[in-house]
């Protein structure tokens, strides 16, 4: 019994060593995308459906990383920070809210419900990071939109969107600040893009 309890004390004093000598692990800053609302568009509405699409991204961008890229075609990613959803996701969901901002269509979806709408916004997104140049880091947005017409599939409008915006220093918080103002402008852009479309709800006439 005495063997017994000397064994116990042993193996907890162990423990507490070992404790005390491996740190705990950190746990991550964890960001949002920050945002400004778009003004509200003074116009009328729209009589067509819109549903936003999560776009499509490669490994590196559709994460929760944010990726930068410190020289040449070498991609990593900012150590003790990561953003709060992938970015493709926050990015979706920056232009739901830009189209919302603007007011004039009153059906809008996401891919999150699957409802049926008369036109998708999707695409590709091609970069989604943080570029040095010349020792600065640049954040660089580039985004292959499609307007898809669902009746039939068919795409009415394609454009490639390129949006970079300089970070005031070399700080996560203000590279992340520098993350949100490209993506107000990308979102006012694609807003503007899909607004100036002819477009038809279903049963009216192609646009």
């Amino acid at each position: 019994m005495r063997l017994f309890a000397l064994f116990a004390c042993t193996a907890f004093t162990m423990l507490l060593v070992a404790c005390s000598v491996f740190p705990k692990a950190e746990s991550p800053d964890v960001y949002r995308l920050p945002a400004t609302p778009l003004p509200r568009h003074a116009g009328n509405g729209v009589t067509w459906s819109l549903r936003v699409d999560t776009p499509q991204a490669e490994r590196m961008i559709d994460s929760t990383r944010i990726a930068v890229l410190p020289q040449g075609n070498v991609v990593s990613a900012y150590k003790g920070a990561r953003w709060s959803d992938s970015a493709t996701m926050l990015l979706r969901n920056r232009v739901v809210d830009a189209f919302r901002d603007d007011g004039r269509i009153g059906a809008l979806s996401t891919d999150d419900n699957s409802l049926q709408a008369d036109y998708v916004l999707t695409g590709d997104l091609r970069a989604f990071q943080s570029v040095y140049q010349g020792g600065q880091p640049v954040v660089t947005i580039e985004f292959d939109a499609r307007l898809v017409r669902t009746d039939g599939l068919r795409i009415v409008a394609a454009h490639r969107f390129d949006v970079t915006q300089v970070a005031a220093g070399t700080a996560v918080p203000q590279v992340v600040a520098a993350f949100g103002q490209a993506s107000d402008a990308l979102s006012t852009q694609l807003v503007a893009w899909t607004m100036q479309q002819s477009l038809e709800p279903r049963g009216g006439r192609s646009p």
